[in-house]
């Protein structure tokens, strides 16, 4: 795994705003990198130096493990949610996920050019 796309993955999920949301898939979207499984790869691997519950399944749940962890700060970020009487709670993808404005499609265009610059080789 390349450290460039690493890096753009923790980026992209630190400019996510609070009470926002991208699903795995619209975070490789977004950098032109990889698919939805390389993103929730490493954001298990490394997601810790980011806002991790930021970056989520596209059905607005995260492995069940995390989700409780993740709801204490959905809710201090006032992050749509979905609290059904049984079950976790997931995130209410429609309203919570995250639409950039223009000024943001310069960082985001940044961190896509960092993903996309040829490697020496010894980075793959």
């Amino acid at each position: 795994m390349r450290e460039a796309v690493v890096e753009a993955v923790l980026d992209l999920a630190a400019i996510v705003p609070r009470g926002c949301v991208l699903s795995y898939g619209d975070v490789a979207e977004l950098l032109d990198a990889g698919g939805p499984r390389l993103v929730g790869r490493i954001m298990s691997l490394h997601g810790d130096a980011a806002p991790w519950w930021r970056i989520i399944r596209a059905d607005g749940s995260l492995p069940d493990e995390l989700m409780a962890r993740a709801v204490t700060h959905y809710r201090q970020e006032g992050t749509p949610l979905a609290e059904p009487a049984a079950g976790p709670a997931k995130v209410r993808m429609a309203q919570a996920r995250w639409m950039p404005r223009p000024e943001d499609f310069a960082a985001i265009e940044r961190l896509r050019r960092k993903v996309s610059e040829p490697t020496d080789g010894m980075g793959a």
